[in-house]
């Protein structure tokens, strides 16, 4: 009788638990994926890069969809209201839930309280890139251009409150550099204008300037890494140079809905982690210019904060707002 009594209460306690009966089940069918930027550029490269990670160690399809719209907000109100049962994640980072937020303080989400933030993937720094016609080929010579010029000089980013942008407006306050900033929709366009002459320096992220950087097209001038690239051992980070503020990458993360089950974050932070540490993963990401790092859930959402912390005032003093 007792023994009846305890299968009896076992399992009602079941029923009474969801999350853990979807987490024991999970993943039981395809997973969503969605990457909150149009086809190309370093979120697209690095969703799909994972999707594929995680399918593989899932053994469910993981499948990247693309919501592009106001600098990741759109896609991010999206996901907020999702439901949290591990099915609909998120390439996020800090365009949606740092840089988004700070320019528009009418988003509809809360970028800490409305999400689960699961895991750092990692991403790319911000580099400075001159056409050859500028004859500079050192940060120092930029510099020393700049305080020699009477009339202010152009510089592209891939929009007004882009990383690219807020790095190179820390730079003009810090330096009173005779910098005058032209935004582009997108880090393609600035590139293609900056290779074509048209504009001769901007800042983006490495990524989007490492295909011209090989080809010579670009000069890379300085990066925001913590330390030098080994494919480029000549191109200074500015933190070497004196500013060891600007440390800093345009990064990536895996987040979901507020209230997945802990036992599906967790597994979904383990796979991320094995999958960060797999030499063929790292070697494409490398190839790629991106940066990886390995945190733990809780580590993860309080740099998650630190970020908001770090950037909010530099874009609100950089005078961008959302379009």
């Amino acid at each position: 009788m007792n023994r009846r009594l305890c299968l009896l209460f076992l399992s009602s306690l079941c029923w009474s638990c969801p999350g853990a009966a979807l987490a024991e089940n999970w993943p039981s069918k395809p997973i969503r994926l969605i990457i909150p930027f149009a086809p190309g550029g370093s979120a697209d490269t690095l969703g799909r890069i994972f999707a594929h990670a995680l399918s593989d160690e899932l053994g469910q399809r993981v499948y990247a969809e693309n919501r592009g719209g106001a600098g990741g907000v759109v896609a991010a109100a999206q996901v907020a209201r999702a439901e949290p049962d591990g099915y609909t994640l998120m390439v996020s980072g800090i365009a949606s839930h740092v840089i988004g937020p700070a320019l528009n303080t009418n988003v509809d989400y809360d970028p800490i309280q409305d999400f689960t933030h699961i895991a750092y993937l990692g991403g790319p720094p911000i580099v400075w890139v001159a056409h050859p016609s500028l004859g500079v080929t050192t940060f120092e010579g930029l510099l020393k251009l700049l305080r020699g010029r009477t009339e202010p000089l152009s510089y592209g980013s891939p929009g007004p409150g882009t990383q690219g942008h807020l790095v190179a407006a820390s730079l003009i306050q810090k330096l009173a550099l005779p910098l005058v900033h032209v935004p582009y929709k997108g880090a393609n366009p600035v590139m293609l204008d900056v290779v074509a002459g048209h504009i001769r320096l901007a800042s983006v992220s490495w990524t989007t300037a490492l295909p011209h950087i090989r080809a010579r097209s670009v000069v890379p001038l300085a990066i925001t890494a913590s330390r030098r690239f080994a494919e480029f051992p000549t191109v200074p980070t500015l933190k070497e140079l004196g500013y060891p503020d600007l440390v800093a990458t345009a990064w990536f993360s895996l987040s979901g809905p507020s209230g997945i089950p802990p036992e599906i974050v967790h597994r979904l932070n383990v796979e991320v982690t094995r999958a960060l540490d797999g030499p063929l993963l790292r070697r494409e990401l490398d190839q790629e210019g991106i940066s990886v790092e390995s945190m733990d859930p809780d580590s993860f959402a309080q740099f998650v904060k630190a970020e908001i912390a770090r950037w909010t005032p530099i874009v609100r003093a950089s005078g961008a707002t959302a379009e």
